[in-house]
């Protein structure tokens, strides 16, 4: 049997251009934050027409900024993992040289803060946490990627709880709803299985670099299924509490959205591995569609 083709050396390059710097922010990415921001802004029930430059920002701050840099992080740190799992990537594959990836998280950083500023101490408190999260959650020592289970939950909570309250509270200009926070925070931790999803394609190099994923900690099969249970379970106990807080039909709307959610799992629990990808476009969107509905149920004068 002939043996497989050799991979290309990495590329040597003095600098890398600005489509590989966009490449390593992982635009693709930023969705999740910039949605759970505007989650926020739906649940303040502010006016855009007024405060649309707070909102603009915000959604800015929480994508293409703290979340580009936080990928950005992750991937110099994830050097030599990304080596096995991922070798296309700006830096193994030398497109982005030398210690280029790590000014380009620390310049994302800085432009992050100094952006968070702007939008008050809410928009700054949250930076600095995020920023924080996002540093301890790549870098040695706490490293918090290793463990399948503050991983995970470190980045779930970042990407959705954290925009959606910061969100409310720019927006409103005082501290939001506790109703609003323990949505957030549900929906952040239901988020700890969608993160997981993103540790089936790299098995293999997680377990020889000693990151202990979901995957790697449980196998495939059973990761997955913990991983539904972890994103089923807290949009169930929204769906009570929005009974609870006399809204029936946005209850009724997250609790269809959670039964088109089972089926999408069912399909997956076939095969978690290969349909990993698939589950990720297919119910996370119905995911984040509940988030939405949630929020404007939960704003002043919302949705019933």
């Amino acid at each position: 049997m002939a043996r497989p083709a050799p991979l290309a050396p990495p590329v040597a390059v003095a600098r890398p251009s600005p489509a590989v710097v966009l490449e390593l922010l992982k635009p693709i990415t930023w969705f999740p934050p910039m949605w759970a921001f505007g989650c926020g802004i739906a649940a303040s029930g502010a006016s855009l027409w007024e405060g649309w430059p707070p909102a603009l920002l915000g959604i800015l701050l929480a994508g293409p900024l703290v979340c580009g840099m936080s990928q950005a992080v992750n991937d110099w740190f994830d050097r030599h993992v990304d080596a096995i799992n991922e070798p296309q990537r700006p830096i193994p594959s030398g497109r982005m040289p030398g210690r280029w990836g790590l000014y380009v998280a620390l310049a994302w950083t800085g432009v992050s803060l100094g952006v968070g500023a702007l939008l008050g101490p809410w928009g700054f408190g949250a930076t600095v946490l995020a920023v924080v999260l996002a540093w301890i959650y790549s870098a040695p020592p706490l490293r918090l990627k290793q463990n399948g289970i503050w991983g995970p939950l470190a980045c779930g909570l970042s990407y959705e709880a954290l925009p959606w309250i910061t969100g409310a509270a720019v927006l409103a200009g005082t501290a939001p709803d506790p109703r609003v926070v323990l949505v957030a925070v549900l929906y952040g931790l239901g988020a700890h299985g969608i993160m997981t999803l993103n540790d089936f394609k790299s098995i293999e190099g997680d377990r020889r670099f000693g990151l202990r994923s979901l995957p790697v900690m449980l196998g495939a099969e059973r990761a997955a299924r913990v991983a539904c249970i972890v994103m089923a379970a807290p949009q169930a106990i929204v769906v009570a509490l929005l009974l609870a807080w006399g809204a029936p039909i946005t209850a009724g709307i997250v609790a269809l959205l959670l039964a088109l959610q089972g089926l999408s799992m069912r399909k997956w629990l076939r095969d978690p591995r290969g349909l990993a990808p698939w589950y990720n476009g297919a119910g996370v969107t119905l995911y984040v569609a509940g988030m939405m509905a949630s929020a404007l149920a939960l704003a002043p004068g919302g949705a019933p």
